[in-house]
């Protein structure tokens, strides 16, 4: 049988295990918004950010099939396999979470997962673009 360090021993360790996985489920409850800052041109290169805004313009990268989006302004990268089945139209209001990347000089937010990408209104405009 275990003596009382190896007991002791065990307990704590069963107390740590609980401990990370109650973490793990409550930061994954919350997702990503509560730690993403508001984008700004200040923001650095591996920021978690946050904007909200309209769709400007919407293309795809020429190789790949990526999606690029302009809101307000502020250029943004969805990889195709995320941008699959999203649905945007020009002046779509949404909110996206992603990492500031620079890219040719100029920075951009790039989207890691779906769940990052919020669309908050649709306005019905004639541009839409659905991958």
């Amino acid at each position: 049988m275990f003596g009382r360090q190896e007991r002791l021993a065990l307990f704590l360790l069963a107390i740590v295990a609980c401990t990370v996985i109650a973490s793990y489920l409550v930061l994954d409850h919350l997702g990503k918004r509560p730690f993403a800052a508001p984008y700004s041109d200040d923001s650095d290169d591996g920021d978690l950010v946050i904007v909200s805004g309209s769709v400007d313009r919407i293309s795809l990268t020429q190789n790949g099939g990526h999606l690029l989006i302009e809101l307000d302004n502020h250029p943004i990268f969805i990889p195709n396999q995320i941008a699959a089945g999203l649905s945007l139209s020009k002046g779509t209001k949404v909110t996206v979470i992603g990492t500031v990347q620079t890219f040719r000089g100029k920075k951009e937010i790039t989207v890691q997962s779906a769940s990052d990408i919020t669309i908050n209104e649709e306005t019905g405009n004639t541009e839409s673009f659905r991958l």
